[in-house]
């Protein structure tokens, strides 16, 4: 038999009232609830007692561990009468600590949101479903990662029903955190038994953020999962926003560069030509070249000399951002000099020759 938890609130007497004690339920009826004590006996839980928590009651299933107070040491017939009204909290914690040995999946009610994630409670206890724990059709992909974009996007939970397992749970603290993606982790790992590193997949692209692109595949099954395509794995080229490359919808080939604790990563560049790999027998240190400015960002101009090559002149090479602007015009093509190429760094810097 395992050993029973008695909290003492008097070191000479265990047993007395008001000190707590865990039990299991072996019995119960319509007013009655009878926990297995150990060598402390037999508890019941009736009268007041019972119906004052009647609706705690209905959840505990025989085999159940609870901690109750004792409120009579003995009653007239050799029972301890115990208390749950000031022990509800305990179970609360027992309960879902059970639930997340089993790993059971639960449904909670958003009630409301921060800028971490959504907020909820089960059985009267917070809980906490942060953003990166949200299942990938309701993670919120916003531009630039911008707070109060996520902020409003979460606040279209409020109110809806999620299923969700507990990954961390700590009493003490009254710490609750849930995760709506761990429930479908044992189908995520069976689909990647079937892809390795370096596999090529076809997928749809399902959401665009500033960071990149995630796409769902295979096409071919009704179980998919979703993936991600870093902003650097677009293309060869410096890419500003991974809209400029691919479009929600569209369907594309990629390649599998990394699986990693059930997530996914893939690459569209990994399958295109790297144009680098020959800019240094076409261009060298010094060279004359000219290019046309694309656009303009706080680090200067980005200029294009292939379709697929882009150099920056940077900022400092003018007085000021104005006189940046002033020398150069998007889409207008200039005389530049390489002061440096690095074809591994996909990086070549360039001065605006006067003219």
């Amino acid at each position: 038999m395992e050993k029973n938890i008695i909290k003492k609130t008097d070191s000479n007497n265990p047993l007395s009232v008001g000190a707590t004690i865990e039990g299991k339920v072996v019995a119960r009826d319509r007013s009655s609830l009878f926990l297995d004590l150990g060598i402390s006996g037999t508890g019941i839980i009736y009268g007041r007692e019972f119906y004052a928590v009647k609706d705690i009651i209905k959840s505990l299933n025989i085999g159940d561990k609870i901690v109750a107070k004792i409120i009579e040491v003995e009653n007239d017939e050799g029972y301890r009468e115990l208390s749950l009204r000031d022990a509800t909290k305990e179970i609360g914690w027992q309960k879902l600590q059970n639930l997340k040995e089993t790993g059971e999946v639960i449904n909670v009610r958003i009630s409301g949101v921060n800028k971490g994630g959504l907020l909820t409670n089960i059985n009267g206890i917070q809980a906490f479903l942060p953003v990166s724990q949200l299942s990938p059709d309701h993670y919120p992909r916003v531009a630039d990662a911008d707070k109060q974009k996520i902020l409003k996007e979460l606040q279209k939970f409020i109110g809806k029903t999620f299923e969700v397992k507990i990954l961390d749970l700590l009493a003490s603290e009254n710490k609750l955190i849930l995760s709506e993606k761990a429930k479908t982790e044992e189908k995520i790992k069976e689909i990647l038994k079937d892809f390795s590193k370096g596999d090529t997949i076809e997928g749809e692209i399902t959401g665009i953020a500033d960071f990149g692109v995630f796409i769902k595949f295979p096409l071919e099954v009704e179980e998919q999962i979703e993936g991600l395509i870093h902003i650097s794995e677009l293309d060869w080229q410096l890419v500003e926003s991974p809209s400029e490359v691919v479009k929600v919808g569209e369907i594309v080939k990629a390649k599998v560069i990394d699986i990693s604790n059930n997530q996914v990563f893939l690459s569209l560049k990994a399958l295109k030509t790297n144009p680098w790999e020959e800019i240094e027998k076409q261009y060298k240190k010094g060279d004359i070249i000219k290019g046309k400015v694309i656009k303009f960002s706080a680090f200067g101009a980005f200029v294009e000399i292939t379709p697929k090559i882009r150099g920056l002149c940077h900022i400092s090479e003018f007085a000021s951002k104005e006189e940046l602007e002033k020398s150069l015009k998007e889409n207008e093509t200039y005389d530049f000099q390489i002061l440096l190429i690095e074809p591994k760094e996909h990086r070549m810097s360039l001065k605006l020759i006067a003219k």
